[in-house]
């Protein structure tokens, strides 16, 4: 990627959390990536982000970007070059930038659907509502800051819960190559987060029955961050093995074949 970096404040992040029954999120997956595992369950989600002041290195911040983005994110560990790493796969963003979709994928990673996007927020809530150019609806949220996660959650605890996910920093996400991925790292330059009740929430991918049959995928939980300073770093390419059984940074490991991302 042509961008190495870009920084800025990310204004608010949600992240939407599901536990997955880690057979079914597999089919979910391209090969070789596999669900990472907490609790003998696959974690999936979807961050919803809007950010301010988005530039590159060295440039000022009044010539910074601000937009509304979400990433549907699935926490996988995979082969790399004789070496175990672990991260996020994305298989789906969407924006309502147009700069993001004229240049995800060709000068900074990833392909970006265009979506619009309605929120409202207040000191102690925050909801979200994410619709596809179809009109459809693509995720909907809306939940209030509370002192401690849901009984029925995975981690015992917050310090749990933000350990798990500050791992999921580096994502890989789909290319119009088959078996070619391009990965970024989110680096936070501080870290704050709290719960979230979950009101109301749905995500056109996680609550699809052909993808995640009934009681496959529950929400287990959701977390809020607001007024972080961040930056971007592209992370290399990926290219998957002949065999399919790892990935690798090395170009020409595989023969690339068009292809759409996951919807």
């Amino acid at each position: 990627m042509l961008l190495d970096m870009i920084h800025g404040t990310i204004e608010r992040r949600i992240l939407l959390n599901y536990r997955v029954d880690p057979a079914v999120l597999q089919r979910a997956l391209p090969r070789p990536f596999r669900p990472k595992l907490y609790r003998g369950f696959g974690i999936g989600g979807v961050c919803m982000i809007r950010f301010s002041g988005l530039r590159p290195r060295f440039t000022p911040r009044w010539l910074g970007l601000g937009s509304e983005n979400a990433a549907h994110r699935i926490a996988v560990e995979w082969e790399q070059d004789g070496e175990k790493r672990e991260g996020v796969f994305i298989p789906r963003r969407d924006t309502s930038s147009p700069v993001n979709l004229m240049l995800g994928g060709r000068v900074f990673p990833g392909i970006f659907q265009r979506s619009s996007f309605e929120c409202q927020e207040s000191s102690s809530s925050v909801s979200v509502r994410i619709m596809r150019e179809d009109g459809e609806s693509e995720v909907t949220f809306a939940g209030q800051v509370v002192e401690r996660l849901p009984a029925t959650s995975l981690f015992p605890s917050l310090t749990e819960a933000a350990g798990f996910f500050s791992l999921g920093a580096t994502g890989y996400s789909a290319t119009h190559a088959q078996g070619h991925y391009h990965g970024m790292e989110l680096r936070c330059l501080d870290w704050n987060v709290v719960p979230l009740s979950a009101n109301e929430a749905s995500s056109r991918f996680f609550d699809d029955h052909k993808r995640f049959p009934a009681g496959t995928a529950h929400i287990d939980c959701a977390l809020l961050m607001r007024g972080v300073a961040h930056e971007w770093h592209s992370r290399p390419d990926l290219y998957l093995s002949p065999a399919a059984d790892y990935l690798s940074t090395r170009p020409g490991v595989i023969a690339v074949v068009r292809t759409q991302p996951l919807n």
